[in-house]
């Protein structure tokens, strides 16, 4: 039976990690509420270490757009606290229902899985809002790095080497990051049956009009929607998101129908609508639950041309530089062969099949040794989530 250690403070998270880094190594499964347990390899450990109970926030300024909260925190609670102060987390951390069906996730587990939603060519992702944090290594030694603002980064910005690490380097404890003030007024156009959806994402995101979002759903997927100008409009959908001071959002919206009126239909949502859909595109809410759903990061150029050749279940974000691909299980498809540049990530699948196909992308065998050595040097023992990434 697989021994559960729950830590109640960082003091605790250490003990726990020292106990496991002895002469004998015992490997650990790094989780918070477990939420993403399906992205990635399954972890093959001796003992949990459940960080559910390190949680709580411990700073939150509204007027310097800073929180730091202990890793196990839910991200409900962040998400709480930030919506009475009418703030957000602007890189849009992805809900796990659709994918996984599950409920819950931590804010560490956010930062540990670099969380990234439609806004990213407009803010980032999670690794460009962590501030800093605190961390037990697999060393069994304690450590931090950044601190509540930018500047204070000095050094290797380790930051960004923690984000998307998936726990293999180190546990966190404590994570400070940026907030943004809650935009005052969200609205989305719609294009529909637009010829070249590629020449429109492309316009849309090329503008001078800021948008915040760009996607699109052909026809199959768009009649999925909940929102019912997108599922019943018979047509395939792109989607533009415009957000920010009312009248500034006004203006933009107007020019932008100008822009795109030439390539098809034009409709416009307003906020209650806009927030469905982009949460709708943001967690992948489009796929039947047996299907294998595949993620893959490419050129916006070159996104539309890749999907003519891919199966039909597919949609665009990030102007298509995202496109997020569903297929059967029994279907083979080569997604890493289908694409020039950029990657391809297994984000859905059987864990069986997750054992023997690479989730991630692979890595040139010069980049994986120099990983090799990263990892050496914060978990030489090997016990932080062994196997959860492809090696």
């Amino acid at each position: 039976m697989i021994e559960t250690l729950k830590p109640q403070n960082a003091d605790q998270v250490l003990q726990a990690v020292q106990w496991a880094a002895t002469k004998t190594p015992r490997p650990l499964e790094i989780i918070g509420h477990g939420s993403k347990r399906g992205l990635g390899r399954a972890v093959s450990a001796e003992a949990i270490l459940d960080l559910s109970d390190l949680s709580g926030i411990l700073l939150y300024e509204p007027e310097e757009l800073v929180m730091s909260a202990k890793a196990g925190t839910p991200l409900v609670e962040i998400q709480a606290a930030l919506d009475d102060a009418k703030q957000i987390l602007a890189f849009e951390p992805r809900g796990e229902g659709a994918l996984y069906g599950t409920t819950g996730g931590t804010i560490g587990g956010v930062f540990a899985t670099a969380q990234v939603g439609p806004r990213r060519p407009l803010v980032g992702s999670a690794r460009d809002h962590l501030l800093g944090f605190h961390a037990v290594s697999g060393r069994g030694e304690n450590f931090k790095s950044g601190g509540r603002v930018v500047k204070n980064v000095t050094g290797f910005d380790l930051s960004k080497l923690m984000v998307g690490s998936m726990g293999t380097l180190a546990v966190m404890t404590e994570v400070t990051f940026k907030v943004l003030p809650r935009p005052e007024k969200s609205r989305t156009l719609l294009v529909f049956g637009a010829e070249d959806a590629g020449k429109c994402m492309r316009l849309a995101q090329n503008s001078t009009f800021e948008v915040s979002g760009v996607a699109h759903l052909p026809q199959n997927i768009a009649r999925r929607s909940a929102v019912s100008y997108v599922k019943d409009c018979g047509r395939s959908v792109t989607a533009v998101r415009v957000e920010g001071l009312a009248q500034s959002v006004e203006a933009r919206c107007q020019a932008l129908r100008a822009l795109l009126a030439p390539l098809g239909a034009v409709e416009e949502l307003h906020t209650t609508n806009t927030q469905t859909l982009w949460q709708e595109i943001r967690d992948v809410d489009f796929f039947a639950q047996d299907h294998h759903i595949w993620r893959l990061s490419v050129p916006p150029s070159e996104g539309p041309a890749i999907a003519e050749n891919l199966p039909k279940e597919h949609f665009f974000d990030w102007a298509g530089g995202l496109v997020w691909c569903g297929v059967e299980a029994s279907d083979p498809f080569d997604f890493r062969g289908a694409i020039h540049s950029g990657h391809a990530t297994l984000m859905r699948a059987d864990e069986d099949v997750r054992a023997r196909v690479p989730v991630f992308q692979p890595q040139p065998d010069g980049l994986a040794h120099v990983m090799d050595r990263v990892k050496s040097g914060f978990d030489p023992f090997g016990i932080l989530n062994p196997g959860r990434l492809n090696t």
